[in-house]
């Protein structure tokens, strides 16, 4: 494989010197673009009971995670190399608890308006609201665990609609 980027199949974050680089979006279309991505953060029973019922002692578990998420989303070109700045729509999250995980489940959604996607602002929110849930937690447990942060879905662009659940690779919608 060529360290050059484009349709022969090499690396696009590489120029042809094989040194990291921006891709140039310059000329791709601006679209619709939508990420969801998940984290799951496992804790004791006992934790978890007092995340969902507020008596963890920094407060409001959810709320924060969330505000963080949403700030981490609109940061990830700060946080991620070679990523761009996107104009984001929105973000959201959602916190699901999964009594026989004994789990947190968190979901962010992130839809911008822009020439690429924002599979990567996703799951930098999911993942700093995990690390939020962590962070207000480890005064009452140490062994909280991140056990996972994956992509969901994405759609928009080039490549179309992925979705984790079906496994199935990205095909053209547009």
């Amino acid at each position: 494989m060529s360290p050059e980027g484009g349709a022969g199949g090499g690396l696009s974050h590489l120029d042809e010197h094989g040194h990291a680089r921006m891709v140039d979006v310059g000329e791709k279309g601006v679209s619709r673009r939508e990420a969801r991505a998940q984290a799951l953060v496992r804790m004791s029973r006992e934790t978890l009971a007092l995340v969902t019922g507020g008596g963890l002692p920094k407060g409001d578990v959810f709320s924060t995670a969330r505000i963080a998420a949403i700030g981490a989303a609109k940061k990830t070109p700060e946080l991620v190399p070679l990523t761009h700045p996107l104009r984001i729509d929105t973000v959201s999250v959602e916190f699901d608890i999964d009594e026989e995980e004994s789990a947190v489940v968190v979901t962010s959604t992130v839809v911008v308006t822009d020439r690429t996607g924002a599979e990567m602002e996703a799951l930098t929110a999911a993942t700093v609201a995990a690390l939020t849930i962590y962070d207000m937690c480890k005064a009452v447990e140490r062994g909280v665990e991140i056990a996972s942060v994956r992509l969901l879905y994405k759609s928009g662009g080039k490549s179309g609609t992925w979705r984790a659940e079906s496994g199935a690779a990205p095909s053209a919608e547009e």
